[in-house]
């Protein structure tokens, strides 16, 4: 059963050492905010299937151990700062993927079986720091290799979306990686906008972009709780904030001193 929890509860369910898969739409900034106040250590990040300045905050804080991604990105304001300095500096396990390939393991996890075979990355170079990606010959069909990748199922799965129920049904609308990782994790936490007292299940049109209260385990209304990314459908990002961030980050005491605000203001809105 779905709970409607504060945000500072949904963050305290997460425990070290605890694999956690983020999204890149649909980031909940406001969860990363209340992880880190709490103080959570040796996180072993899954990005689905890359991150941005969320993956770099996490990174920054210091609580992350592992990253599974194909990506770490501002986009158009640059590189990720902290993610940068922190591969040059070996603090944490890199585990270089593909969005494929990313997407593939998470839908393993959700079928209950071991791996999925994948074609795209035959010949990559990325097979050479994959050992646990297994080059195979097709066993049916025309003769040729396939690439088998492992299932991928996060402990945690977490992002943010516009709106959730009371009985816990979230819409998603059409960001259907967002039900993958729902799907594939052991347990889902959800932080939105807003509870309605309306049921999202309650109509054809509205179901299909609902995802069901089954895969939810708790649920916590955040405001603004994307920003200073975007939430589509209900506001934009905040390019001028992202590219503040990038210049600031540049450097530990500029990363410190832009984490310290968004903090701060992260208590005002909650």
């Amino acid at each position: 059963m779905t709970e409607i929890v504060s945000l500072e509860t949904l963050a305290g369910e997460v425990r070290p050492g605890q694999s956690l898969a983020i999204p890149v739409t649909g980031v909940s900034m406001a969860a990363t905010a209340a992880l880190i106040e709490a103080g959570v250590r040796d996180l072993k990040v899954i990005c689905v299937p890359i991150s941005s300045i969320q993956a770099d905050l996490l990174i920054g804080a210091g609580i992350v151990s592992e990253i599974e991604t194909s990506a770490v990105s501002l986009g158009e304001a640059g590189g990720a700062p902290r993610f940068n300095a922190a591969v040059r500096a070996g603090s944490f396990a890199l585990r270089d993927s593909t969005c494929p390939a990313i997407l593939a393991g998470l839908l393993a996890a959700q079928k209950g079986v071991p791996f999925m075979p994948i074609a795209g990355i035959v010949g990559s170079d990325l097979l050479q720091v994959r050992p646990d990606w297994k080059l195979i010959d097709s066993p049916v069909g025309e003769p040729g290799k396939v690439v088998v990748v492992p299932a991928i199922a996060p402990d945690v799965a977490l992002f943010h979306a516009p709106e959730a129920d009371r009985a816990g049904n979230i819409r998603i609308g059409r960001h259907r990686e967002l039900a993958a990782m729902a799907y594939a994790a052991k347990r889902t936490f959800v932080t939105v906008e807003r509870i309605v007292e309306r049921n999202l299940m309650s109509s054809e049109e509205s179901a299909a972009g609902v995802l069901p209260s089954l895969y939810v385990d708790k649920v916590a209304a955040a405001p603004r709780g994307a920003w200073p990314l975007p939430l589509p459908g209900e506001y934009p990002g905040d390019d001028v904030e992202v590219a503040r961030y990038a210049a600031m980050a540049r450097s530990e005491e500029g990363f410190r001193a832009w984490l310290s605000g968004f903090l701060t203001q992260r208590k005002q809105v909650a």
